[in-house]
């Protein structure tokens, strides 16, 4: 399965525009991911790999930080905050950690990120998930459609439409 994207922003004064390719297993596991980044100096890309079994490659070399992440998650995308979750396939209440590679959108410098997701109660009919990244002391309740992408990230990003 692929998901692919573009996100558009500018963030402190600096623009930014990354496009992402990204390639799941059949349990919505990230294989590989391919990230470019536009911005005012200049171009980046990043290729992330994993062999299943929790050890990364970055830009083809090794990355043992990142051993026992399933998942990568973009800075400039909302979108990565789904793979979890189809995942995962919590139930009300359940609670689980998704450590994930992280990728900046400026840089696309990546590093580890502990994560936390506790399947919320559904609201007319559509999951929420409270999530957390202790590392930004961050908190948020996200709520997804019935396709399972998300369509409320507070503070981040909201779906139109």
């Amino acid at each position: 399965m692929r998901i692919e994207g573009t996100t558009a922003a500018a963030e402190d004064g600096e623009a930014w525009v990354v496009s992402y390719l990204v390639e799941l297993d059949a349990a919505w596991a990230t294989r590989s991911a391919r990230i470019t980044a536009r911005t005012g100096t200049g171009s980046h890309e990043a290729f992330l790999e994993t062999d299943g079994a929790g050890h990364w490659r970055v830009d083809g070399r090794a990355a043992p930080q990142l051993d026992g992440c399933t998942d990568v998650d973009l800075e400039s995308s909302a979108m990565t905050n789904a793979l979890p979750v189809h995942r995962l396939n919590l139930r009300a209440g359940e609670t689980a950690d998704a450590p994930a590679a992280y990728v900046r959108a400026l840089d696309l410098s990546v590093e580890r990120l502990e994560q936390v997701y506790r399947r919320a109660a559904d609201q007319d009919g559509r999951q929420q998930y409270e999530y957390s990244a202790p590392a930004f002391g961050f908190t948020a309740l996200l709520r997804y459609d019935d396709s399972g992408l998300v369509t409320d990230y507070p503070g981040i990003a909201v779906r139109a439409g």
